[in-house]
């Protein structure tokens, strides 16, 4: 249906900690894809469904390896995992040097992740600029999200990477006790150049019990709350 790209430039603030959030709370059938070329820690910071742990091995990996001749979206499923809660989830690799034997797969991936029927993507690709190949699955998302704190640097760098990278929205991971002031602040400062400019709360927290048993705390953690009114943004942008 759709794939929806979340990353970051410098120091990837929170972008795998708000990928799953979002993926946690989106209002449509959705797989959460780490495609992060440095390597992602998704099966080991998330339980599978009666506490039992992910295989790390499963995944993006298992993935290259069966799609050279080809990549089409019904090969997905056959290497997801399901976490509690239900959500489905592509493992990324386990450390960034298993990128260098997959170079040629971004592009395929993001089309096949981009033709999935029935279900949305929600991709975290980590910190942009170390691994440029990356840009071709890029170019297929519908929307791509650029996530940032409201720090000078941080702003500083999201302003030069918005030159260079087509970016339809930005999230600021803001601070609760400045969580409008610094929305704020970082769209002054980003203008007319993305769309729209939307928060997430900077909940740790909350991001802690994203990792262990859902529920009604978390459901009330700042953290859900403000990625359910993102996530309604974001599919009212399409």
């Amino acid at each position: 249906m759709a794939l929806i790209v979340l990353a970051a430039d410098k120091g990837a603030p929170g972008v795998t900690t708000a990928a799953t959030a979002l993926a946690a709370v989106w209002p449509r059938p959705v797989l959460l894809a780490e495609c992060d070329p440095a390597g992602g820690d998704l099966a080991y910071r998330l339980p599978a469904p009666g506490g039992g742990v992910l295989n790390p091995g499963k995944g993006l990996l298992t993935l290259g390896a069966t799609a050279r001749r080809g990549l089409e979206p019904a090969q997905i499923h056959q290497h997801t995992q399901k976490i509690i809660g239900g959500l489905d989830v592509l493992a990324g690799l386990t450390h960034g040097e298993q990128a260098a034997g997959l170079t040629w797969m971004w592009g395929p991936l993001g089309r096949a992740l981009a033709a999935i029927p029935n279900a949305d993507v929600i991709a975290d690709c980590g910190r942009l600029g170390a691994h440029p190949q990356l840009g071709d699955l890029i170019a297929e998302a519908e929307q791509v999200v650029l996530l940032t704190r409201a720090t000078l640097d941080h702003v500083a760098h999201l302003r030069e990477r918005l030159q260079i990278t087509k970016a339809h929205g930005v999230v600021v991971i803001a601070d609760p006790r400045n969580y409008r002031a610094s929305i704020d602040d970082v769209r002054r400062i980003v203008g007319p150049s993305v769309q729209f400019v939307h928060g997430l709360a900077c909940d740790i927290k909350g991001a802690e019990l994203l990792r262990g048993q859902w529920g009604g705390r978390l459901d009330r953690s700042l953290l859900i709350r403000t990625a359910r009114d993102l996530a309604a943004r974001l599919v009212s942008h399409r």
